[in-house]
């Protein structure tokens, strides 16, 4: 699994290098989500700009650290640029119950408001 992960004080930025998020990287990707929650991360900005499709267990590792940081942090999506994952979020409603930002700048300003 490719990826990059940027560290600030206020905040980490886990851009996720791959075009499918799918059953062959999410158990992958929620072991980085539980690492980083152990880590002591209290906010992570997941970078979805370069994902073009997302199947359910994809969905699952994404849910999976919106439960990590419930009570303990923030977890934020941003860049979802692929029509495709956009549809599924929406036809899923997680629009609803996910922190959801067309980019890090306006992420960050929403995160300085909370």
């Amino acid at each position: 699994m490719k990826f990059n992960t940027i560290n600030t004080e206020e905040y980490t930025l886990f851009q996720l290098k791959e075009h499918n998020l799918n059953s062959m990287l999410a158990p992958k990707l929620k072991s980085e989500f539980v690492v980083l929650r152990n880590e002591g991360v209290r906010v992570l900005i997941f970078d979805l700009e370069e994902v073009q499709y997302i199947d359910s267990s994809g969905l699952s590792a994404i849910l999976t650290a919106n439960r990590l940081w419930k009570d303990f942090g923030h977890f934020i999506l941003i860049n979802i640029k692929h029509e495709p994952v956009e549809k599924l979020i929406k036809i899923s409603r997680l629009e609803t119950i996910l922190e959801i930002y067309p980019d890090l700048d306006e992420a960050l300003k929403a995160s300085v408001q909370s």
